[in-house]
């Protein structure tokens, strides 16, 4: 018996160690510190460094070539380091209200900052993220107002034959209440997941917000997985922790469009909705505005408000699905029905740019009734953002 009682406290002592490890392995110093004036520093500790540098979406952009056109990357910019090996940089300006995502380059090799526990995934990239309020960025931040739950779901698409997971927002209040709400149905682009709106989008934090200040009305927005070969996100299924990647089959060959009446029956099933045309909203953003685009034609019965967010319109070459053939038939027959909104919105420089002009073309051609919204920059999520924010308090 004393032989034990000796063994209690040593083991004790080991779990505490065990679990002090990680702080005793974190490094001291403060990275990033946003000053008054919102001017950023960040800084890094490493004394055997050749070089370090600092990359982020709050630098100058960079354009960057890619199998679907230019697109704007983040630019890079050079640390100065101290005698005792501390590595800085401190932007020339302030930074504008915004949720900022950066990386180091450490003698070429990207690596989060260790000062930095705030971080989010991005298919396969995962950065350091801060945010600078005092503007639109005050939506991103979880402020003192009534906040909706997060669930991640499954469910079994008879379609795909398999078991899926979704992501669903429920608005404050939902839990207690007997009402019926409307839905939105937001979904993510090529590479994403179920994962993407939530994290990347800030959508919880949008809706809680907008909600509070009485801008936009209380809503289910369900975030689906559009990548028709996942049952979920990366790590969240029965495959483990593979990597993640954007080379997906069926991304956009029709699969996604056909199966999501699955989706749309397990959520009515389920949730307390608005069961009629007017309580069901669809959006996206690239390939999310594709399948959100070809889904509200394919079934324009279901949705009266359509969000296209940096959309890709047609399928690639070759593809061959009948939810493409007779796109302006089906067009036809959608604003026959009279949507009450469909909204266009992207950036000048986004190399969908044309394909959207020419998408408008043909509505105005038809004289088919839609909104389009255009501001600056690309195909980056400070746009979606800003279009889910503006998109949510047009709806319902």
């Amino acid at each position: 018996m004393k032989k034990l009682f000796l063994f209690i406290p040593v083991l004790l002592v080991g779990i505490t160690l065990t679990a002090q490890q990680a702080i005793f392995n974190a490094q001291s110093g403060i990275s990033p510190e946003v000053h008054s004036d919102n001017r950023v520093t960040f800084r890094l500790f490493a004394p055997n460094a050749k070089t370090v540098q600092v990359t982020g979406d709050f630098l100058p952009a960079q354009k960057s070539k890619t199998p679907y056109g230019e697109v704007d990357v983040p630019g890079v910019q050079d640390m100065t380091r101290s005698a005792a090996g501390l590595w800085e940089f401190t932007t020339a300006r302030p930074l504008a209200s915004e949720l900022y995502s950066y990386s180091f380059l450490l003698d070429s090799v990207k690596i989060s900052d260790p000062n930095n526990v705030y971080q989010i995934r991005d298919v396969g990239s995962v950065t350091s993220v801060f945010i600078i309020g005092g503007g639109q960025a005050d939506l991103y931040k979880v402020n003192a107002v009534a906040h909706g739950t997060v669930a991640r779901r499954w469910y079994n698409s008879m379609t795909l034959q398999k078991e899926r997971r979704l992501t669903v927002y429920t608005p404050p209040g939902y839990e207690s209440s007997k009402t019926n709400y409307p839905v939105l149905y937001l979904l993510h682009g090529m590479g994403g997941d179920e994962e993407a709106w939530i994290a990347l989008g800030r959508t919880a934090q949008i809706l809680d917000n907008l909600i509070a200040q009485g801008k936009a009305k209380p809503m289910i927005v369900v975030m689906t997985n559009g990548n028709v070969a996942q049952e979920a996100a990366p790590g969240e299924s029965a495959l483990g922790y593979v990597k993640p990647t954007m080379q997906l089959p069926n991304t956009m060959d029709g699969t996604m469009e056909k199966s999501f009446p699955d989706v749309m029956k397990f959520v009515e099933q389920n949730y307390r909705t608005i069961q009629q045309k007017s309580g069901r909203a669809i959006a996206g953003l690239s390939m999310g505005g594709f399948h959100s685009l070809h889904i509200s034609k394919e079934y324009p019965d279901q949705f009266d408000y359509v969000g296209l967010f940096s959309a890709a319109i047609m399928p690639m070459n070759n593809t061959k699905s009948a939810i493409y053939e007779n796109f302006n038939q089906k067009l036809k027959k959608q604003f026959d029905l009279k949507p009450k909104l469909y909204w266009i919105a992207i950036g000048k420089t986004d190399f969908l740019y044309k394909a959207n002009q020419d998408f408008r073309k043909i509505l105005d051609e038809n004289k088919y009734p839609y909104k389009y919204f255009e501001n600056e920059e690309g195909h980056i999520w400070k746009n979606w953002r800003i279009y889910l924010a503006d998109f949510a308090t047009m709806i319902f």
